[in-house]
């Protein structure tokens, strides 16, 4: 399972989130898995964006190359 801060895991699963199309059977997926749980449903998209893309957003695949204006 995945151990990041909380901002972590906000700012990995935004990058996420960006390189999916968020629709609403895409996004639905998570929601099962979180059960009202923001950090859980974080978790969740991290999780399904290491499986397609074997890490991180930060680090691999489209999400490496999202740049959030927090940034």
């Amino acid at each position: 399972m995945i151990e990041l801060e909380l901002r972590e895991l906000q700012l990995e699963s935004a990058r996420a989130v960006a390189t999916m199309e968020a629709t609403n059977n895409n996004l639905s997926q998570f929601n099962k898995q979180a059960h009202h749980n923001s950090q859980q449903w974080y978790k969740a998209i991290i999780n399904w964006y290491i499986e397609q893309y074997g890490d991180l957003p930060s680090k691999a695949g489209p999400g490496k190359d999202i740049k959030l204006m927090v940034e």
